[in-house]
């Protein structure tokens, strides 16, 4: 019973005081707030005309009516509640306070609208990947990443600022983490860095509303780049022959590994280091000289070229001119220097200036414009050198015609040995050309291959055609095809062609059985005549003790010894002619007489009778005493063996006894005449002078060889 009458008694109250005064109300209901997290948050709350209980709700869930809220130690109710003042406070701010909170009075029935509480976090310093110093490569895009932690709220912005100027062109990335909350965010900045960006300090700001002013992290860029290289020279304008000295100076990072130093392109051997001292000349001035600077990232390159002064430098020399009588004739030069040298044309010996340029120009030429004519080079600058170079004009005053081509008499070849053809060329004017052509090609000049083709002047001119040419086609390894084959040589001028074809001999080595068979029966005969001479020699030797030392002398003629002795006869004679020195002999079986001459005996004691021997020796008696020798052939030169027909002799026993050399040849022909031959070194036809046969040595006489006849 009585706790159903204390609801009534407090109705009846509630109407009662209502007739007598205000009802209770809000005065100040609490409103959205944001805070930052770990600050202090403060929900106001006053009631006007009311003095019960008022309790504050979070999300729903009453804290409680006490001021000091027993069970929540962070929060508190402030405020003076005899004047309706209860406000909510909140410290620090943490993440779970943020919800939706209400002032309600509770006997009057009276709740406030819900204030959201919004707990802010400001976001940390950002970190930049790969700072605080980042390395990049100059001339190579890259991308500078600044990233925020996820736990920001609200999600923060990322700003690039360099030098205080904000940086356009980032890219920005958020991740979500799995409950759909924002994660990590990222901005992305992408640059081609250079070499000037080196050290350059580039700063990303994270910034949102619980930070406006944002929060900052800085980066250094640090850059590897290639050199940047500067090339200079002292002193840069020089003359010939003067020191310059070139300078290479680079900046780099990582540092330089290495300098290389060319000139044209070339390089300059032995270069090592930043300086280089040459010597300059003419070719400074076209071919710069060039210093590349090397590190771990690249390399780099600079040339300059030197302005070097130098004197006149010849480029093309006239050529020599062969023009008929009335034609124009030019001549052509070409100079270089340093300052440009100033060309003049004059005739050899003569100081008149025929013309200035780098061509003269004759027109209609005469047999009296002939001759040298001088191209001169003054250099521009005093101090230096001049040049002149010259050519010949030949007036042809000849009757023009177009070449005549004579094939010259070449000698015979063996296979893959050397040859030579040649081919005589006259023609007015002079041919322009002299080609050789075979079966698969043509030369004019040079080598090509087994090939060589050189022009000579011909000794001789044939009447009316002027001067004339030699060209001589040297093959090097003949093989079969080039003795079947024909070469031709041809000339041309401004009037026509000549041409002439060529053969080639081909000279053969005797066969292998005809040398065996010659060797074969030539040591037969020399073992024979050996024989014979032995048995000849040891049968005259025994009858040799029988006679006496006068009748074993014999005088040679042609000997200039005045000392020897002589023989009892040979001083009765009173001649006043030396007849040579008195030989001794072994030989028994010769008689010398008062005539002279030699009587022979008969061994056999007439068993053999032999009538009677003369015998023709090679080494005879000149006219005038001594020794007669063959003249040199005229085939070689001095010291050549001469040529000499053995045959007679080689059918021949030569005989054991002695004779007198009055027939003036002896029976063996002369030991050089096999020991001395020599190769010879051209294939040519010899010069011969005159008159002379083709073959001098058929003109010597053939000594005569009486035959020993024997009877039995």
């Amino acid at each position: 019973m009585l706790r159903m009458r204390v609801p009534a008694l407090l109705v009846l109250l509630f109407c009662f005081r209502g007739r007598a005064g205000p009802s209770p109300h809000f005065l100040q209901q609490p409103e959205d707030l944001v805070v930052l997290l770990g600050e202090e948050a403060r929900l106001p709350c006053a009631l006007g005309a009311y003095w019960g209980l008022v309790q504050w709700t979070k999300s729903g869930l009453a804290l409680g009516g006490q001021r000091d809220l027993p069970g929540w130690s962070r929060y508190w109710i402030s405020g003076n509640a005899a004047n309706g003042q209860h406000d909510l406070h909140i410290r620090p701010v943490e993440l779970e306070d943020e919800a939706s909170y209400e002032c309600q009075a509770t006997q009057a029935g009276l709740r406030s609208r819900p204030a959201q509480l919004h707990v802010l976090v400001p976001p940390e310093a950002p970190q930049v990947l790969g700072g605080p110093s980042v390395s990049l490569v100059a001339g190579v895009p890259a991308n500078l990443t600044c990233r925020s932690r996820g736990d920001a709220r609200p999600t923060p912005e990322l700003l690039w600022f360099r030098d205080g100027v904000l940086l356009d062109g980032a890219t920005f990335h958020q991740t979500l983490l799995k409950e759909g909350t924002p994660g990590s965010v990222e901005s992305t900045l992408t640059l081609t860095p250079f070499s000037h960006d080196d050290g350059a300090t580039f700063v990303c700001r994270a910034r949102s509303q619980a930070l406006p002013t944002g929060r900052d992290t800085a980066i250094t860029l640090s850059l590897q780049y290639p050199p940047e290289v500067t090339l200079s020279a002292s002193p840069h304008t020089v003359q010939e022959g003067e020191k310059v000295i070139f300078l290479c100076q680079a900046t780099a990072q990582p540092p330089v590994t290495g300098y290389r130093w060319a000139k044209g392109g070339s390089p300059v051997l032995g270069a090592r280091g930043p300086r280089l001292e040459v010597v300059a000349d003419a070719s400074f001035l076209t071919e710069p000289v060039s210093c590349e600077v090397s590190n771990a990232v690249g390399s780099a390159n600079r040339s300059t070229a030197l302005d070097v002064l130098f004197g006149p430098i010849l480029q093309a020399k006239p050529e020599p001119v062969s023009v008929d009588v009335g034609e124009d004739a030019s001549f052509s030069c070409a100079w270089r220097g340093n300052p440009l040298p100033r060309v003049t044309w004059t005739r050899r010996g003569g100081a008149q200036v025929l013309g200035s340029g780098a061509t003269l120009r004759l027109p209609s030429v005469g047999p009296e414009d002939a001759g040298d004519y001088v191209c001169r080079a003054e250099a521009g600058l005093s101090g230096l050198r001049g040049g002149a170079a010259e050519a010949r004009l030949t007036v042809n005053v000849s009757i023009p015609a177009p070449p005549v081509v004579t094939a010259l008499h070449s000698a015979p070849a063996f296979l893959r040995g050397p040859a030579r053809l040649q081919c005589l060329v006259f023609a007015s004017p002079a041919p322009d050309a002299v080609v050789w052509s075979w079966d698969e090609g043509f030369l004019e000049a040079g080598s090509q291959g087994r090939f060589l083709v050189e022009t000579f002047p011909a000794p001789e001119s044939r009447g009316g055609l002027g001067p004339g040419l030699i060209s001589v086609l040297h093959i090097s390894g003949t093989q079969e095809s080039d003795f079947s084959r024909s070469f031709n040589c041809s000339a041309r001028n401004r009037l026509g062609e000549g041409g002439a074809q060529a053969s080639l001999g081909r000279r053969d080595l005797l066969p292998t059985v005809r040398i065996v068979a010659g060797v074969a029966a030539a040591t037969t005969t020399l073992l024979m005549v050996i024989t014979g001479v032995a048995l000849c020699c040891w049968r005259h030797s025994k009858a040799s003790a029988s006679f006496s030392e006068q009748k074993n002398l014999m005088r040679i003629p042609g000997s200039s010894d005045g000392s020897s002795s002589r023989g009892p006869e040979e001083e009765e004679t009173g001649s006043r002619e030396d007849r040579g020195p008195i030989v001794h002999t072994d030989h028994s079986d010769l008689v010398l007489e008062e005539e002279g001459t030699l009587e022979t005996k008969d061994p056999t004691n007439g068993y053999y009778k032999v009538r009677g021997v003369s015998v023709s020796l090679s080494l005879g008696e000149a006219p005038g005493g001594g020794l007669f020798l063959p003249p040199p052939s005229p085939l070689g030169p001095p010291g050549t063996p001469t040529f000499y027909d053995f045959n007679p002799h080689l059918g021949m026993v030569p005989p054991c006894r002695l004779y007198r050399a009055r027939a003036g040849y002896l029976t063996t022909p002369h030991p050089r005449a096999f020991t001395s031959y020599i190769k010879p070194t051209s294939f040519g036809p010899p010069d011969l002078a005159p008159g002379t046969p083709p073959f001098p040595y058929a003109a010597f006489p053939t000594p005569s060889h009486p035959r020993l006849q024997t009877h039995v």
